[in-house]
């Protein structure tokens, strides 16, 4: 997986998406911030979860995005891994095999930009 271009692909569809059906986009992009922001739970905490369940969820996209999130809301790279190996405790086997997508994304998004 790329993760780099698996998160400027899935912006690139809700961008598609847009030209067709602009409410459907801006009302899921609305609920993702709605849902990330900070209230009883912080940002980190949060994007700490997100990851977990795209794991567990087996989602390539989501556990890019939600990696690159997590490392944007400054959640280290041991806590990534340590919600991922919860949701290995949730999905199994499956689960686990994943978390080399978790592996690739951390790889991919703790490398400077201009790389």
């Amino acid at each position: 997986m790329d993760a780099r271009k698996s998160v400027n692909d899935f912006m690139n569809t809700m961008k598609e998406l847009a030209k067709s059906d602009k409410a459907y986009v801006d009302a899921f992009m609305n609920f993702f911030k709605e849902a990330e922001k900070p209230g009883a739970l912080s940002a980190k905490q949060k994007a700490l979860i997100a990851v977990a369940i795209a794991v567990s969820e087996r989602c390539s996209y989501c556990i890019a995005v939600h990696t690159k999130n997590a490392l944007d809301a400054g959640a280290t790279r041991e806590e990534i891994l340590e919600a991922a190996k919860v949701a290995g405790l949730m999905g199994g086997g499956p689960a686990l095999a994943y978390i080399t997508l978790v592996l690739e994304a951390l790889k991919a998004f703790e490398e400077k930009e201009d790389k």
